[in-house]
């Protein structure tokens, strides 16, 4: 968890980071997301319809971390994220458990 704490922080300071459902929603639609993140403690509607409005632009995927720890990131508590960085997604994914993707 403490890598995937770590390459979040890096996505940030690159600038390759966008924070919360509108703003994620529509950076996947335009494709400039290259991953998009889900926070463990997202609500289950929240998590089905940035699922719907994503899905195919770019991989999904759930994170261990919760919305108050992803906030020590970003500076307020956001439950979706996407990385903008090809090369930085990939390291956030190897940060994460091995597990399929969502969609």
């Amino acid at each position: 968890m403490d890598k995937l704490f770590s390459a979040l922080s890096l996505c940030k300071k690159a600038g390759a980071l966008t924070a919360g459902f509108d703003a994620v929603c529509a950076d996947a639609q335009k494709g400039r997301a290259k991953l998009v993140l889900f926070a463990s403690d997202l609500s289950p509607k929240t998590r089905k319809r940035a699922v719907h409005l994503c899905e195919g632009a770019c991989p999904l995927r759930d994170i261990p971390l919760g919305q108050d720890t992803i906030a020590r990131i970003t500076r307020r508590p956001v439950g979706v994220l996407a990385v903008t960085s090809q090369d930085l997604a990939a390291l956030c994914l190897a940060g994460l458990p091995d597990e399929e993707e969502l969609v």
